[in-house]
């Protein structure tokens, strides 16, 4: 079992949801990628998690009648995910701990879907050997959702002006974070690194004309502005360029 990704995201896993999953922008953008979810993945079908988190996704489906294995590499995580999963009484819900790089060794019939969200992908450092895993375990024609944090935000440039946080996602190489290495990939970088197995079939931004989550005191401050910006955006979310300027882009793929 891998456990290089245990150590950061054990230590985030009791507080997750209360900083990020229960904030203003975290619904706003946890809300835009459910939208997708829901228009993708119907009652029955079965669908691969990973890097669940504390399982809101999962949970999300769930309640729908999706059938869910989630999956993620800390054992802190998945213990928060297994526990809300069963005080929600979800049997469609199953959670293991599983790296996305351990998905060869995930012996199951093939699934009818894939889900990443948030920044699961952005900790891998072999993109093409984890698409060609994920491939093998999806039905041809399945959909994979995958929701990525990009280089390219302006955003980030704005609000760290004058300090060194400002340009770091375009640093070569990745860049370093509580001991684990982090890496931004582009739109079309991860796309060709999963064009083997799977083909793009929608982008849409996440966070390009919302704030990203680190601002959320001050977007706490302006609630109006806020849900404008937030309408606006998921009206226009697949329009050149925000899916390439937001701090998240939400990548659907379909397994060829």
């Amino acid at each position: 079992m891998l456990s290089f990704l245990s150590t950061p995201f054990d230590k985030l896993a009791a507080a997750y949801d209360d900083g990020f999953t229960r904030t203003v922008l975290g619904e706003r953008l946890r809300r835009a990628v459910w939208r997708r979810l829901d228009a993708l993945f119907a009652p029955g079908a079965r669908v691969l998690e990973l890097a669940c988190g504390t399982g809101e996704d999962a949970l999300h489906l769930g309640r729908r009648g999706v059938r869910v294995l989630a999956t993620d590499a800390s054992p802190e995580m998945v213990r928060v995910a297994k526990e809300k999963a069963g005080q929600a009484g979800l049997n469609e819900v199953e959670v293991r701990q599983l790296a996305i790089e351990e998905l060869g060794s995930l012996d199951t019939l093939p699934f009818d879907g894939a889900l990443s969200n948030f920044g699961g992908f952005n900790c891998v450092a072999d993109l093409p050997a984890a698409g060609r895993a994920l491939a093998a375990r999806l039905r041809p024609g399945a959909v994979a959702v995958l929701c990525v944090m990009g280089p390219v935000v302006p955003w980030e440039w704005v609000w760290f002006r004058g300090h060194g946080k400002a340009f770091r996602r375009l640093t070569p190489g990745g860049v370093e974070w509580r001991g684990l290495r982090v890496w931004y990939p582009s739109i079309r970088k991860l796309r060709r690194a999963l064009a083997p197995g799977f083909r793009m079939r929608r982008v849409a931004a996440l966070g390009a004309l919302l704030p990203p989550p680190y601002t959320e005191a001050w977007a706490a401050r302006h609630p109006r502005l806020i849900d404008r910006l937030d309408r606006w955006e998921r009206r226009l979310e697949t329009l050149p360029p925000l899916p390439w300027l937001a701090d998240h882009y939400l990548m659907e793929l379909e397994r060829r």
